[in-house]
């Protein structure tokens, strides 16, 4: 059963980038639904077509079809000793996905940063469905699906917390602190 560890929060907070270090760390793949996607449109694929129109006017593509593309992923060799989901699940029902599957979710990190400065961090960016009314409506996609998960992940007894705002080697240590091997 491969042990997985979630990194959840707004678009924005920083996830990816600790994803990429705490990889390193501990040898682990970091698997961004978001870059996935991203690939797929670069790409022009059909699926890449479909998520550009979608993810341009901020929303999310369908919980069928990220969860099948990351079962697939997860399902490569360099994931037998666990991997760092970031960007997923952003929803219960994707949540519940990986229960079906009989992944073991070990640990999932809150990222938590003011709104404020989300908006400057994804602005700043550069990408190019980073505009400030597509940021605005994610973000009000986040509360709307994601906060639930929360909770869900609280219940279970696996949910920890990291201020996601400060020095990028100070909130790496302390999510290194929190992950479970």
């Amino acid at each position: 059963m491969t042990d997985i560890t979630i990194f959840l929060g707004p678009p924005g907070a920083g996830k990816g980038t600790q994803a990429e270090k705490i990889s390193e760390k501990f040898n682990i793949p970091h698997i961004s639904t978001g870059v996935m996607l991203r690939e797929h449109v670069e790409n022009e694929t059909e699926l890449g077509l479909v998520a550009k129109e979608i993810l341009n006017k901020g929303n999310l593509v369908s919980d069928e079809l990220v969860t099948s593309m990351l079962i697939e992923r997860l399902e490569n060799d360099d994931c037998e000793k666990g991997a760092i989901l970031d960007g997923f699940p952003r929803t219960i029902t994707q949540a519940e996905s990986l229960n079906i599957e009989g992944l073991n979710i070990k640990t999932v990190i809150l990222f938590e940063v003011n709104e404020t400065e989300l908006i400057k961090r994804m602005v700043e960016r550069g990408r190019e469905d980073d505009t400030e009314e597509s940021i605005k409506v994610r973000l009000d996609v986040y509360r709307d699906e994601t906060l639930p998960l929360i909770k869900f992940y609280d219940d279970k007894d696996v949910l920890k917390t990291v201020d996601a705002f400060g020095d990028i080697d100070e909130i790496f240590n302390h999510i290194s602190g929190l992950i479970k091997t």
